[in-house]
């Protein structure tokens, strides 16, 4: 929520307490019109109806648009609370349910599988990668003072006498 915005429509609200008791004390006053000054002060009390119903009718998109955020925000915190494991639990917990209605298994889970199976495969596999990528060490390259020519040249072509024929 906005505090700063609540702050301001109290504050709008209290100034509107002090002009409204400011000609109150005035219709006392001989000299002013009593009539005039009350119609000034219900003039001021429309206009803070209005100011408030202005308010309120937005607070209702402030609320939701608040809501939104604090779902966001919490659905992020328990998603980075959640184990992976908990989904096997609850497709567990389903089937044992179903089971228990005599409906059929709508997933099989292996009789045999472990929880923990996938955190040792993947310890594994990092083990592997590490003693299978040694770090390669960079040696310095020489540099001849001649510069490399960029065209290779190549020997020149002989081309061999044909025997036998003869013109």
């Amino acid at each position: 929520m906005k505090l700063a915005l609540f702050q301001q429509i109290l504050e709008l609200n209290q100034l509107f307490d002090r002009l409204a008791m400011g000609l109150e004390r005035l219709e006392c006053v001989p000299f002013f019109q009593r009539d005039l000054i009350h119609h000034a002060r219900s003039d001021v009390e429309i206009a803070r109806v209005y100011a408030n119903r202005e308010f309120f009718d937005n607070f209702e998109k402030i609320v939701e648009d608040d809501a939104k955020w604090a779902y966001r925000f919490q659905r992020a915190f328990d998603e980075k609370l959640k184990d992976r494991d908990d989904l096997y639990l609850e497709v567990r917990s389903s089937e044992e349910r179903r089971k228990r209605k005599g409906l059929p298994p709508r997933v099989v889970i292996l009789p045999d599988w472990d929880m923990s199976d996938e955190d040792r495969f993947d310890e594994k596999c990092a083990r592997q990668r590490k003693g299978l990528a040694p770090k390669r060490s960079r040696t310095a390259r020489t540099t001849s003072k001649e510069p490399r020519s960029r065209t290779k040249v190549s020997p020149p072509l002989r081309i061999p006498k044909k025997e036998g024929r003869h013109s």
